[in-house]
């Protein structure tokens, strides 16, 4: 099952993608896609509805992120082998966890910010996970058990204020549009292997990001299991996974993002993002 939510900023309605790709309208079913609506109990109604049941949406409109009211933005920084050893760093022995702002997040195809003063923003795409259920202290074997669904994110950075302005990396993650989400929520049963899900990303029609989900140093089970010893989990959550290895900072030289530059990206089962660089 695939859950979006579509129509203009801040009045984003709820929908569920039918067989053939096009949008079905949940607002009679549900009041929106979020904490309140990813139970288990709930998601397992939804995916027992006839989408062609439902009021067909006309015309091709604006994606939202695809769950509303995100709680917390957890982000997993160097995931990938091959990535870590682009910065020149090593494997860490336990997940990098930083969190994202939630005033962030934005459609998957909205324009993206280039923060005032910057000349580093970078891009990295990412699977995301979304919580579906209360986790705090779970193992690994009942971690799925508590995701709602996957998500496609571009975690855009911003590398000096990231790692150059005497602070955690929150302060170049957090610029108004650095969390691109969706387009769709999809439920796990669509997928065989989550560890196993092809990524790319490409700049100006130039391929950049080309990585799976099967180099992940840590699991999505690890990851839930993880970080619920930390803080406990709420559905409407999203934890962003890290990123396989051609971002700019890892280039040579350096590359980064410049006004009116298209970036997109997508990801097996997931969909795809297309984002026009913007000056703040």
């Amino acid at each position: 099952m695939k859950l979006v939510r579509y129509g203009e900023k801040g009045g984003e309605k709820p929908g569920v993608l039918d067989a053939n790709g096009a949008i079905r309208d949940l607002s009679g079913v549900i009041g929106d896609i979020s904490s309140e609506t990813l139970s288990p109990e709930l998601l397992a109604r939804l995916s027992g509805l006839d989408p062609e049941t439902l009021p067909l949406v006309d015309g091709s409109p604006r994606y939202g992120a695809p769950v509303g009211k995100i709680g917390k933005f957890i982000c997993v920084g160097l995931n990938y082998a091959d990535h870590a050893a682009e910065t020149g760093k090593a494997p860490p022995p336990e997940p990098v966890l930083f969190a994202k702002a939630t005033t962030a997040v934005c459609g998957p195809n909205d324009d993206v910010e280039i923060p005032r003063g910057s000349d580093r923003t970078d891009w990295e795409v990412e699977l995301g996970i979304v919580i579906g259920s209360r986790a705090k202290y779970v193992s690994e074997d009942d971690a799925l058990s508590h995701v709602a669904g996957y998500v496609l994110v571009n975690d855009v950075s911003e590398r000096e204020f990231q790692s150059e302005r005497a602070g955690q990396w929150i302060k170049g993650k957090s610029h108004d549009t650095f969390g691109p989400t969706g387009p769709w929520l999809v439920t796990p049963e669509e997928f065989e292997d989550i560890q196993n899900i092809d990524l790319w990303l490409d700049v100006d029609g130039e391929r950049r990001q080309t990585g799976n989900t099967r180099t992940m140093i840590f699991s999505v089970k690890h990851l839930v299991s993880y970080i619920s010893q930390f803080m406990t989990l709420e559905p409407g959550d999203v934890i962003s996974t890290g990123t396989p290895p051609g971002v700019g900072l890892g280039m040579k030289p350096p590359t980064f993002l410049k006004e009116g530059q298209i970036v997109t990206l997508g990801a097996a089962g997931l969909g795809e993002q297309r984002q026009k660089m913007v000056q703040a």
